[in-house]
């Protein structure tokens, strides 16, 4: 007779989950629970779980389970190029955006220094977000898809279904971060659109206190949907009640199901619609406004030019997110492509519509590529030099001519 039973499971994994661990259990009617006493488990191989008992009851396997993620590597490269791309040229226009207006020190120039300092902030908070992004939105701890080893010896009852790596903190603090740089984005956007509504109709200026309530609501708003965020939803047991396994950001849903409960709609969805909503009321409203004070009843090219890149700078190309949301199938790829094609390249459109068609940074151009080819006629006559002397070397001198030139060239 045998000292012990074996008996074999087959587990029914649910569609994009993997085995975990698993416990060999029979049912104790004196504590009405499972129970591991007197039973230990085999391997896990071929589909099937293993488990021996000394006794004969009421068996079960208990096993846990864990999330198998198909990273998304499809729009990568758009990504990592376009998000390139805007870093560089975000990083122009700051410093152009800094050389050019930030050196005013007359008194009536408040309002403008206002509005200013407000698309700085708009520019330093976008390229905040791009850089952190692009260092740690994938999680690098992130569990991988191998199959786990089941350790045979440890036959201890799972304390849930599903199993969550715990939070090593660094995922967390980018999801944070990334959240926190994007509302404030949006946020300094909503500051520009009513700095330039109440320019446009009022003749009285900003209202007192103006900047400091402008960084008030720039800055401290998006720090405090964060920080109530963070508070709110995320756990060191749990942390993928705040943010996602396998990207840094904030939390979806469970099997990429939209859930309305989760922080990305509360914290982030909600916020950016009511934000984007109002920015394009600001700039209807700033438009009407110019064209009213131009007295035109057509605007002119520029004007509508104009209009488009505050559009751009209000976030207007965001938009597109919420068709990523609704869309399905073919429909959700073409929007998908779309969206990561203009928000991704926003650095790059902003750099385009603003900083480059300014007259002082057209002719700082000018300067370079005069300055450039001043230095490319100079290189080439000193190089036409260099051959003549060569070609009518006569000696020890001719050389020593001909090395004094090398170096003045240098």
């Amino acid at each position: 007779m045998p000292d012990h039973v074996e008996i074999m499971f087959r587990p029914t994994m649910l569609n994009g989950t993997l085995l975990y661990d698993f416990a060999c259990v029979f049912w104790n009617y004196d504590v009405s629970d499972w129970s591991t006493d007197g039973c230990s488990k085999g391997n896990a191989s071929d589909g099937l779980l293993r488990c021996f008992c000394n006794h004969t009851t009421n068996f079960a396997a208990l096993w846990t389970y864990r999330e198998k993620y198909d990273y998304a590597e499809a729009l990568d490269w758009i990504s990592i190029v376009g998000l390139s791309l805007s870093i560089l040229c975000l990083v122009v226009t700051i410093g152009h955006h800094i050389k050019e207006n930030f050196q005013i020190n007359s008194t009536e120039e408040t309002n403008n220094m206002n509005s200013k300092m407000a698309q700085l902030c708009i520019y330093v908070s976008l390229l905040a977000f791009i850089i952190t992004f692009l260092s740690g939105v994938h999680n690098s701890s992130r569990q991988n898809d191998a199959p786990v080893e089941v350790d045979e010896t440890n036959n201890i009852i799972p304390d849930s279904d599903e199993r969550v790596e715990p939070d090593r903190g660094s995922c967390t603090a980018v999801a944070a971060l990334l959240h926190f740089f994007l509302l404030a984005t949006f946020m300094w956007n909503s500051v520009y659109s009513t700095l330039m509504v109440l320019l446009f109709w009022t003749d009285s200026g900003l209202p007192p206190h103006w900047s400091i309530i402008s960084h008030a609501v720039g800055w401290g708003l998006p720090a405090v949907i964060m920080a109530i965020t963070l508070g709110a939803t995320y756990r060191v047991d749990s942390p993928l009640g705040y943010r996602q396994e396998e990207f840094c950001w904030l939390a979806v849903g469970d099997n990429k199901d939209f859930n309305f409960e989760k922080p990305m709609f509360w914290a982030f969805v909600l916020p950016v619609a009511l934000i984007l909503i109002y920015n394009i009321v600001m700039l209807v409203l700033a438009t009407w406004r110019t064209n009213r004070k131009q007295n035109s009843t057509k605007p002119s090219w520029r004007e509508i030019l104009s209009s488009f890149s505050l559009a751009v700078l209000l976030g207007v190309s965001w938009t597109l997110g919420y068709l990523v949301l609704a869309s399905e199938g073919t429909a959700h790829l073409v929007f998908s492509i779309v969206f990561c094609l203009c928000t991704t390249t926003q650095g790059l459109q902003i750099f385009i519509l603003v900083t480059a068609r300014t007259p002082s940074f057209q002719a700082s151009v000018s300067r370079l590529v005069r300055y450039i080819s001043s230095m490319k006629m100079n290189l080439n006559k000193r190089f036409h030099n260099l051959t003549k002397a060569l070609r009518k070397g006569t000696g020890s001198e001719s050389y020593r001519d001909l090395e004094d030139q090398q170096e003045s060239m240098f």
